[in-house]
This record gives C-alpha cells, sequence and structure tokens, in this order.
C-alpha cells in the first residue's frame, strides 16, 4: 500500500547606465544644503576631527544649524500630522475589540446602530465580534476580521454579500486556493442561487452578481482593466494571512493596491497580532476608513496535553483557562522513556532516522486513550505524506464505524468515484482507501487524488470518519473542526532545517480542536519523543501568532504589466506596498530616538575635547596597522613554512581563545567551495572544558576551559585561519599520541614552558618569517612611531585622564548611534526594491521588451500573458522559435519543466526530450548571464536546475493517451503531484495559447491548443464533487 496514497550576447551600454543615472539624479532632493552642513559637523564630531575644524564650523554655523535643524523637525512632524492615519477605538461588548483606522483629516463619526430590517438573517445570536463586524458593513465601510479558527467569521462575509445583492451591487469573494474556492462556490450557491466560479480551468455562470475566484484570478482582471469592476461594491478576501506566504503572498499586495478606492473590503483572517497595522495600510491606501475587529474568545475552550514518547499518559500542560502548569510539564518530561529517546533518532528524527515502528505504537497508544475516552473525532496533523499514510495503516485492528455507517460511507464513495471512467475506478489508490474509509480512517494529503482529497472531506464533515491523518494543508480554510487534534511529531522539516513547530503553526493547526455547540472542550495533544525545554513549551502552545509581514518582491510580468497599464508605473506599486508601509511605519519612532540622542550630545560638555579626540585618533591608528600587520604574519604563504610538528601555535575561533597548542600534523585538502582552492587541516593538542569535549569532530561545539576550572587535551582538527600567534618553542613530541597518558606528557610540557617564560617568545617576521614587502615594514615603522608619541601624550600627566577618557569614549558612542539612526531613518525613507527594479528594467531593455522611457515592446506584451511560469524564458523560446519544430507531445513535455516543483528521483528520459531541456537550460544560462551583468543578484547553476524534468516522461505518454494506471508504472511520484501537475500545466499552456495570439502566430497557437485539449482528460481534470 505504499502507493496508496540575438540580444543576449551584449554588454550594459553608455546608454542603458547613462538612462538609469539620469532616472536616479531625477529623484527630488529631500535635504537642504543647510542640513547636509549640519550632517557633516556632526560626522565630523562623531570622527573627532581636530579642533581647528571643529571650532570654526561651531562659531560659523552653530546658530544655522541649530535654526534648520529646527525648522525641518517642524515641518516633518507638520507633514506627519497633515499624512498620517489616525487610529479610534471604540467600545464593545466582551471578548472582542475594535478600533478603525482614519484616513488623514477625516474625524471619527460614530457608526449607525444595525438596521431593524437586516441583509440577511440568522437563525443563531451573534457573537459580540460578529455584531460589530456587521455594523461597519452596514455602514459601508471595510472591515478586518481576526479571530480563531472556526469562531464563525464566514458569518460576516455572508451579510456583505447579502448586503450587496440587496444593494444591487456585485461581490467577489477571493479565497487562496482552487479547492477552497470550490467548496465556496458551492456553500454560497445553496444560500444566495445567484453565484458563479472563476478558477482560470473551471469558469460557472460569469455574469453571477457574486463571483467565486482565486486571488490570481481578480488579479488578472485588475490588470487587464475588467469593465466589470465598476459594478463590484464589495471584495471578500478570505484567510488573508495567507498573504505572509513567501511565494503568492505578493498576489494579495497587488490585489489590494489595485482594487478602486471605491471598492469596499472584508478581510477575514486568523488571529494575528499586527491587525491594525494591516488596517492603516489599507486605509492609507484607499483613502477609507478600515476597520479592525479582534476576537481571541474561543467558544469552545481547550486543553493541551503533552505525550512524553514511550510513556503510558497524557500529561495536561495547559488546562482550559490558558494557565501553563510547570509541574505537569515537569513530570511530562522526566516520563520521558529510554525508549522514546531511541526513537527520536538524532536530529534528523521526522526526515531520514528514527524508530518508525516505535513512533506508529505510541500514536495506536494516544488514538485508543482518545477514543475510550469518547473524544473523537481526532484529526492527527503528521508532517510529510508517507508518515500519514503509515500512521493510518498502523491502525489496522481498529474500528470506529458500524454497519450502518459503513454502508453510509460505501453508497457516498460509490456516488463520488461514478463520476469517473471504468479504467480509473480501478486504480490502485482509489481500491485501496475504501476499506479504511469504512473503518472511519481517513488520510488527507497533497499526494491523493483529488477525487478522493473531496470524498475524504464530505465523509469527515458528515461526522462518517472519526479519525483524520492529516499533513498541514487541512488546518487552512476548511471548516472542519473535530473534537481532538494529535501532533504526531512537535519538530518539522521546512526544507532546510528540522525544527520546532512555531507558535502560529501549532494555533493555526490546534484551532480544529473544539466544535462549537458540540464539545464542552477541546483537546490539543503533542506527541514528544526528545527533551524540549519549559520556554520552548511555552513559546510552542502559548506563543503569539505570526505577524502578516509583507512578502513582497518585484516580478517581472508585474513590472510589465504596470508598464503597460496608463497612468500607473511600477514605482507606484512600491510606494504603496504593504511592505514600504511597514517601514515608514517605524520612522516616528526613529525621530523620537534622534531626538533623543540629539539631547544627550548636547548635554556631554567635556574639558580638553579636541586633544582628547587626537589621542583616541591614535589609538585607532594603531588598532588598525596592528591589524594590517598580523594579517600579512598569519597569511597562509607566511605560516606553512613554519607547520612543524611539536611547534606551539595559539588557536582563536572567533571569540572563543584556546590559549597555547601544540601542532601534531597537517595535512591538504581541496576546498569544496573552490576546486582552485586548498585548505590546510592542523591536528592540533589543545585545552578543553571536558563539557564540551565528547565530539572533537564539531570544533563549532568545542568551548575553551572555564578559569580554575577542569582541563582536558585533546586533538581537534583545525583549519590554519584558527591560528592567532606562532610561537617560536617547539616541543619534542611522543610517537605516539593516541594514549591520555601521552597527552597529558605534552600538556604538562606546555604547562612548564608557559611557566618559564612570562610571554612565550614569537617568531620575529622579519628575520625569522623574511617578510620583505615594503607596506609591511612600512607599517611596522608607523606603528613603532605612533606607539612612542601615543606614551609620551601630555594627556596622560592629566590626573583626570581616566574620568575624561571614560566621559569621551562615552560621546563618541552616542555621536556612532546618532550616525547610525539618521542613516536608518535615511533608509526607511528610501523607496525599497528601487534599485533592483532598475536593474529589471535594464534586463528588459537589454532583451526588447521595453525601450526608453519604459515604452512597453511586442515581446513585453508577449510576456504580460504568461504569469503561470517563467515569463522572461517562455518568451525568448517562443521568439527564438524553439516549438516550432517540436511536436505536441514534446511541447507538452518541455513546458513540464516550468510547473513541476516537487523533488524527486532523477528523471529518465529519451533522446529527444533531453535535446529539449538542453535548450531550456541554455536560454536559462544566457538570461542569467544577463541578468547578472545587469546587477540582478543571481546564481545562474540554481537558476537552471530550477526547471525539473522528472514530468517529462509521464506528460508526453499522457499526451500519446496512455492510461493514468500506465503512467504509475512508470513512476513515483504520489498522483495528487501527477495530477497537481498536469493542472497547473493546462492552466500555462492556456496562458501560451494568448502569447501566441500576441505574436499572431496561428500555427502555434492551434499547436498549444492541441496540447491542452489532449491532457485535459479522464481523471487528471474528473470534476469537483463540489460543483
Amino acid at each position: 500500500m505504499d502507493d496508496l496514497f540575438d540580444a543576449f550576447e551584449g554588454d550594459d551600454t553608455v546608454e542603458d547606465l547613462q538612462t538609469d543615472e539620469a532616472n536616479n539624479d531625477a529623484q527630488p532632493e529631500k535635504l537642504s544644503r543647510v542640513r547636509e552642513a549640519a550632517n557633516d559637523l556632526l560626522e565630523s564630531m562623531a570622527r573627532g576631527d581636530g579642533a581647528a575644524t571643529v571650532k570654526r564650523q561651531r562659531l560659523d554655523d552653530d546658530a544655522a544649524v541649530e535654526a534648520a535643524l529646527e525648522e525641518e523637525r517642524e515641518a516633518d512632524d507638520e507633514c506627519d500630522q497633515q499624512n498620517r492615519v489616525t487610529v479610534h477605538e471604540i467600545q464593545t461588548g466582551e471578548n472582542c475589540t475594535h478600533e478603525v483606522a482614519l484616513p488623514p483629516g477625516v474625524e471619527f463619526t460614530p457608526l449607525n446602530a444595525l438596521s431593524t430590517t437586516p441583509a440577511h438573517q440568522y437563525p443563531f445570536q451573534l457573537d459580540a465580534f460578529q455584531r460589530e463586524a456587521i455594523t461597519c458593513i452596514e455602514n459601508n465601510q471595510s472591515v478586518l476580521v481576526s479571530a480563531h479558527t472556526s469562531a464563525g467569521k464566514t458569518v460576516v462575509a455572508l451579510y456583505a454579500i447579502a448586503q450587496a445583492l440587496r444593494d444591487k451591487q456585485r461581490v467577489i469573494y477571493t479565497s487562496p486556493i482552487k479547492a477552497l474556492s470550490n467548496q465556496k462556490y458551492r456553500e454560497l450557491e445553496e444560500e444566495f442561487g445567484d453565484v458563479g466560479l472563476m478558477t482560470g480551468d473551471v469558469t460557472i455562470n460569469a455574469d453571477a452578481s457574486c463571483l467565486v475566484m482565486t486571488t490570481e484570478i481578480l488579479r488578472s482582471m485588475l490588470y487587464r482593466g475588467s469593465q466589470m469592476m465598476r459594478e463590484v461594491g464589495w471584495v471578500v478576501f478570505d484567510e488573508i494571512h495567507y498573504m505572509r506566504d513567501k511565494e503568492r503572498g505578493v498576489v494579495w499586495e497587488e490585489t489590494i493596491i489595485l482594487l478602486p478606492s471605491s471598492v469596499h473590503h472584508v478581510f477575514l483572517s486568523a488571529t494575528i497580532p499586527n491587525a491594525k497595522q494591516f488596517a492603516e495600510w489599507v486605509c492609507w491606501l484607499h483613502s477609507q476608513p478600515c476597520h479592525v475587529v479582534y476576537t481571541d474568545y474561543r467558544p469552545t475552550p481547550l486543553q493541551h496535553f503533552i505525550f512524553p514518547a514511550g510513556g503510558s499518559g497524557l500529561y495536561e500542560v495547559v488546562n482550559q483557562q490558558g494557565v501553563f502548569r510547570e509541574e505537569k510539564f515537569a513530570e511530562a518530561m522526566s516520563g520521558l522513556s529510554m525508549a522514546g529517546d531511541a526513537a527520536k533518532g538524532g536530529i534528523m528524527r521526522g526526515r531520514k532516522g528514527g524508530s518508525k515502528g516505535q513512533s506508529e505504537a505510541n500514536v495506536v497508544k494516544i488514538i485508543r486513550t482518545v477514543k475510550e475516552r469518547d473524544m473523537i473525532p481526532c484529526i492527527i496533523f503528521s508532517f510529510s505524506r508517507k508518515e500519514c499514510e503509515a500512521y493510518a495503516l498502523s491502525l489496522k485492528d481498529m474500528d470506529f464505524n458500524n454497519e450502518q455507517e459503513k454502508g453510509v460511507v460505501k453508497e457516498i464513495f460509490k456516488n463520488a468515484i461514478d463520476l469517473l471512467s471504468d479504467d480509473d475506478k480501478k486504480l490502485p489508490q482509489i481500491g485501496q482507501v475504501l476499506p479504511l474509509l469504512q473503518r472511519g480512517i481517513g488520510i488527507h494529503h497533497s499526494g491523493l487524488l483529488p477525487i478522493l482529497k473531496e470524498t475524504v472531506e464530505i465523509l469527515f464533515g458528515e461526522g462518517l470518519l472519526k479519525t483524520l491523518f492529516a499533513t498541514e494543508t487541512f488546518s487552512m480554510g476548511l471548516n472542519m473542526p473535530a473534537r481532538t487534534v494529535l501532533f504526531t511529531s512537535a519538530r518539522k522539516f521546512d526544507g532546510k532545517d528540522n525544527r520546532w513547530i512555531t507558535s502560529g503553526e501549532y494555533i493555526q493547526m490546534a484551532g480544529r480542536a473544539g466544535r462549537r455547540g458540540k464539545d464542552d472542550r477541546g483537546l490539543v495533544i503533542l506527541m514528544v519523543d526528545q527533551q524540549i525545554s519549559s520556554d520552548d513549551a511555552k513559546q510552542i502552545i502559548k506563543g503569539a501568532t505570526d505577524p502578516l509581514n509583507s512578502q513582497f518582491r518585484l516580478t517581472y510580468n508585474m513590472v510589465l504589466n504596470l508598464m503597460r497599464v496608463e497612468d500607473i508605473t511600477p514605482e507606484f506599486m512600491l510606494e504603496r506596498s504593504f511592505h514600504q508601509f511597514q517601514n515608514y511605519a517605524a520612522i516616528p519612532g526613529i525621530k523620537e530616538k534622534i531626538r533623543e540622542k540629539e539631547a544627550e550630545l548636547d548635554a556631554m560638555k567635556i574639558e580638553g575635547e579636541t586633544e582628547l579626540a587626537g589621542f583616541f585618533d591614535m589609538e585607532r591608528q594603531m588598532e588598525m596597522l596592528r591589524a594590517s600587520i598580523k594579517k600579512t604574519i598569519l597569511s597562509v604563504k607566511h605560516v606553512v613554512p613554519f607547520l612543524h610538528p611539536g611547534r606551539l601555535f595559539k588557536i582563536k575561533t572567533g571569540v572563543r581563545d584556546f590559549g597555547w597548542g601544540v601542532l601534531i600534523n597537517f595535512h591538504k585538502k581541496i576546498n569544496p567551495e573552490d576546486q582552485h582552492d586548498m585548505i590546510y587541516v592542523l591536528d592540533m593538542l589543545i585545552a578543553l572544558d571536558p563539557a564540551s569535549a565528547s565530539d572533537v569532530s564539531n570544533p563549532g561545539a568545542l568551548k575553551p576551559p572555564q578559569p580554575g576550572g577542569k582541563v582536558v587535551w585533546e586533538l581537534v582538527p583545525m583549519t590554519i585561519e584558527c591560528i592567532d600567534d606562532l610561537s617560536a618553542v617547539r616541543l619534542k613530541l611522543p610517537k605516539d599520541l593516541s594514549s591520555k597518558e601521552a597527552k597529558d606528557q605534552v600538556a604538562r610540557m606546555v604547562k612548564e614552558v608557559n611557566g618559564r617564560f612570562p610571554s612565550l617568545p614569537t617568531l620575529d617576521p622579519i628575520k625569522d618569517q623574511k617578510i620583505a614587502d615594503a607596506g609591511f615594514k612600512s607599517n611596522m615603522e608607523k606603528l613603532d612611531d605612533i606607539e612612542k608619541r601615543h606614551a609620551s601624550h601630555p594627556l596622560r600627566k592629566n590626573p583626570e585622564f581616566e574620568k575624561l577618557a571614560k566621559q569621551f569614549s562615552e560621546k563618541e558612542a552616542s555621536a556612532r548611534q546618532l550616525k547610525e539612526l539618521r542613516d536608518e531613518l535615511k533608509r526607511v525613507k528610501s523607496l525599497l526594491h528601487l534599485n533592483e527594479l532598475s536593474n529589471r528594467k535594464r534586463v528588459l531593455r537589454r532583451l526588447g521588451y521595453a525601450a526608453d522611457g519604459d515604452a512597453i515592446q511586442t515581446k513585453g506584451r508577449v510576456a504580460c500573458e504568461v504569469s503561470a511560469a517563467d515569463e522572461l524564458l517562455l518568451t525568448e523560446m517562443i521568439f527564438g522559435n524553439v516549438f516550432e519544430d517540436l511536436d505536441v507531445p514534446q511541447v507538452a513535455a518541455l513546458l513540464s519543466c516550468f510547473v513541476f516543483q516537487e523533488n524527486s528521483s532523477p528523471a529518465k528520459m529519451a533522446e529527444e526530450l533531453a535535446g529539449c531541456l538542453r535548450q531550456i537550460q541554455n536560454y536559462a544560462r544566457r538570461i542569467a548571464k544577463i541578468s547578472s551583468e545587469c546587477r540582478l543578484d543571481i546564481v545562474e547553476d540554481e537558476y537552471v536546475e530550477s526547471f525539473r524534468p522528472a514530468m517529462m516522461d509521464v506528460v508526453k505518454n499522457w499526451v500519446n493517451g496512455m492510461s493514468f494506471a500506465e503512467i504509475l508504472k512508470t513512476t513515483d511520484i504520489f498522483e495528487g503531484s501527477i495530477i497537481r501537475c498536469f493542472r497547473r500545466l493546462e492552466e500555462l499552456l492556456r496562458e501560451m495559447v494568448g502569447a501566441a495570439k500576441a505574436v499572431q502566430n496561428t500555427e502555434l497557437e492551434a499547436k498549444f491548443e492541441m496540447a491542452r485539449t489532449k491532457i485535459k482528460r479522464d481523471i487528471v481534470f474528473a470534476a469537483s464533487l463540489y460543483l
């Protein structure tokens, strides 16, 4: 059951560079000449420049500078007051808060009370937060509703839709994923009737007054200037916290920015700590009030338990009142048995190692307990698809359904798969899942066939599944709570690290526990298989949710579309992004810190400040010279000749000083990051803190001994860069150093040498190391001269010297801090991503997508048609006639490299497909080369390897008519992943049809359309059960 579930080669032209520089020069000057003088003065004070300069500037400019600074402060403050969004708090009932962000200059006006003839009636009493949010909608004002999962946010969305329909307006309901759009369409169509759906691959009743669509579809409509937007009164953004998604979050920002200011918004979100900041941004964007209604109230309270792996009981670590119970947590940690410790499998548990059988036994034990306590249904969250399946199969002896329920499950399952062909009904995954479902056990992850995922959702919603094994995607959007939630691990692999889950992830998934109106409490169980500190546990279970931080990034599709739209520029998008707004939000705080630091500096009056500046300038010069000299002495070419066994070297790594150690041996090896470079590895016998000496193969974990503490001498591999000094002393070493006795003997020798000399003699760089570099000798002479002058400086005779020196150091530190604050203020006031935008425009000009003045060209219009994949690369391939010589199966196979993103086994492919892949890679390398020349950060190999060929053979076979069952025999990729790739490919082919139309290439258009037609068949494009 493993399968269950020719512009390229040119350089930057002088014209390109001059154009960019001219554009930059055209930016308005923000600082007056007097302010520049003031900055120069403050910087010179920070440097401690000579008395004449300082005194002259003080005499000439002090009054003018102060007047100019004060004038600028007043102007800034006045500007801030005029442009600042204000926030008003509104008194509410229990369990919620209500604030409203108001545009500059707008006074708060109390909201009209709820109408006696509401747009929508509910068969239950509304919660306080629902009443507050609906009041905002009745007053035609935007609102962000931030509440826990299953708190009832959808009630607010329904009211906005009902009101829009009553007022003869159109309303758009957006969701982050197509599956959720399908589900919402079904719910809203049953409620209102006049509802349509637009997800790209499915369009139903596009003229409906209420349209459900993905955020990408809405963005596309806005870029194309859809006339329909004139009729839209409201847009509902479901799961707006998805805006923090690294890949797709930018789509939400673009959409919100581009929406007409006449449109009002309803934002539905999980609890987010910076909801007010988001509302302020929307208010600032569209010059309209935006309310925040927030509640962290749970109608069904949660209890949080820890189950120690290998243990026998559950420990309540957070009770229903939200109190963390330290004593129970300590009991749970002490309950981690030897079996649990063995099961953790080291740092990569859950990814590669660990005791699979032990973990499954723990899960079975917990589910038995939950069943006995009558706390089902239960959702079991795992962080890998294979784990989901393994845990579900481990319940082979458990049955949660009676015979009647089994019959209903079988009937629903049969009705669902009746949509499939006879061949598809025989697929292994379909045949294997039914026995599990009949016993009340479900599996839900991205590797399942979509029709099976929807069947599982329907069965779970009907109460016919009592245990559901799911990945964390199940926690998003779908309104399917349970009585109990179980985490099979407190750690997850995020693609880079195996880390503790965040509090935001925990809250999102744990929020599925506790069904409103059915349960008096919800249970959350965290299975822990290794020690975790009390602080870490509190952070996970009781920590704050993740803030809604911008993931704004520039894309070529965005830049080109904005070039094409009248009256809007790419700079307009940068200025209005949430990313930029969050930067602006820091300005008042930075200004206040600057005022405080200026006042602090003004109050610092030091006698003889000019002489002190000169004295400390000498110290800085000495420090720089010593660093330069040391760098030369410790360079590889000057150290290698003295790598003799027995020589003493001082070893230092970062801030850890291991003192003098003994070189035993050394060897060279090739640098893995640079094949032309060699690394010198030294075998050093050094003194260590015994507590850190258990694994000497990991120098990063080693620590020097504590002063006066115990010491152990061990042989440790160190790179040559760890040498901090070279001694002239060499010891005679024992022949065999493997024994503790031999190491102790060498340690005694080192101790004896240290005792004989107050400071160990070091190699003379001139006489011993034979350093003949003229610059080195000059630095040595300069250092000697400055050291003599420094030692005889008149200030040293001043009895108040120590006190004055301390005061001067403090003032210098404050001056540096002031400069840093001013630099930070300048940075946050500057437009983020502006340099990147300038460089991307240069790429577009080099490739012929845009001309000077941002005039979009034919290639640019073609690239505007593509948003599902790399628009530049695909456009270059169209204009390079790559697709002309390919047949339809090859075209589809080639395009699959752009939409398949999962890790998989190396692909096996015919030579014809390998040739297609090489064409992608050649074009990609050329684009990477130009991007690099245009100063964009790009790693050529990573970019080229991002186009993955694992589905090429599968796609070619499918287009040629192979059945899905036969396809599965040729690959180990999950069924659900295959179908998702095909659906993304269909979306890309649809865009490629538009791209071919843009260049009026009817033959190419027909080829893309034929490929699209051939992949749209059978189970790959089976209709959703929600439609």
